[in-house]
């Protein structure tokens, strides 16, 4: 019964890794890869030289570090607080509205955010002036660009969380919620004593597996939202890995970026598991 999914596996996932071998070539799409010139390892260290490359790499992490630590406490708090619901229908009204963004593709996205971002006619804007305040080009201004993108894709994923942590609350014992009213303890008290305690394995884990996923920050989201303007700080390695691949036709280049990010990401998301399996017994087989 496995031998279809290996098969699958094999040409689908592992057959196109042979193309990393353009990242050693010069390549020239008329030649191909049988044909172009090897040059060892002289696209890695050309990008090791770039400037860019820093910049780009600290614009990863900076903006994945941003995420992760974002899409942990919004859908830790807005479980907390809908646990505290008792109202049925507004509970479950407010978990389907805080998940409908999730379901949203990055380019439906951009074009909301690009309308109430807008430094013109956007409601953000207006709502800053109406306080008295300047208004900001959001999209266009390199400084507030990555927490743009951290804030939407917490907006836009923060209801997934939500419902996994509702999930994790609905599974306490409820023994333990009687043994604390038995104490004297308030809500405020249970949701510290027992709620809390009972999900931080299933936060551990969420968090550590994130943590392997730190160099990919969103090529769906910042491509559909930045601008040369904020290349400085808006940029990331998949979309680097585009400017100079497919729209510069630098595709050792770009390739020899995509393998770094790669063997990288490898060694990220191998500690992020063991990391998951000693602090919260997850296995994966």
């Amino acid at each position: 019964m496995l031998v279809p999914g290996l098969v699958i596996a094999l040409i689908f996932s592992y057959g196109p890794m042979v193309g990393l071998v353009i990242a050693f070539q010069n390549f020239i799409p008329v030649k191909g890869i049988f044909h172009s010139q090897w040059v060892g390892l002289e696209h890695f260290k050309y990008i090791y030289h770039l400037s860019e490359t820093r910049e780009v790499l600290w614009n990863t992490v900076f903006i994945a570090l941003m995420k992760i630590v974002g899409g942990l406490f919004a859908p830790l708090i807005t479980a907390l607080l809908l646990n505290e619901i008792r109202i049925k229908y507004f509970k479950r009204s407010v978990q389907t509205i805080v998940y409908m963004p999730h379901f949203l593709s990055w380019v439906i996205m951009a074009g909301i955010l690009l309308d109430v971002l807008s430094p013109t006619s956007g409601i953000v804007n207006q709502f800053l002036s109406w306080l008295g305040f300047d208004k900001v080009f959001f999209l266009g201004n390199d400084k507030w660009f990555p927490y743009v993108l951290a804030g939407t894709d917490v907006l836009k994923e923060f209801g997934f969380g939500t419902i996994v942590y509702l999930a994790a609350i609905t599974a306490v014992n409820p023994s333990l919620y009687e043994a604390a009213v038995l104490d004297g303890a308030n809500r405020w008290k249970q949701t510290l004593n027992v709620t809390i305690p009972a999900i931080i394995p299933i936060t551990i884990l969420l968090t550590t597996l994130a943590l392997g996923n730190v160099l990919n920050a969103g090529f769906d989201q910042v491509f559909n939202l930045y601008s040369p303007s904020v290349y400085s700080t808006g940029d990331i390695l998949d979309t680097y890995v585009y400017r100079i691949g497919l729209a510069g036709a630098q595709y050792g280049v770009a390739t020899a970026v995509g393998l770094f990010k790669s063997v990288i990401s490898l060694i990220l998301i191998s500690l992020s598991y063991l990391a998951a399996y000693r602090f919260a017994n997850y296995r994966i087989f």
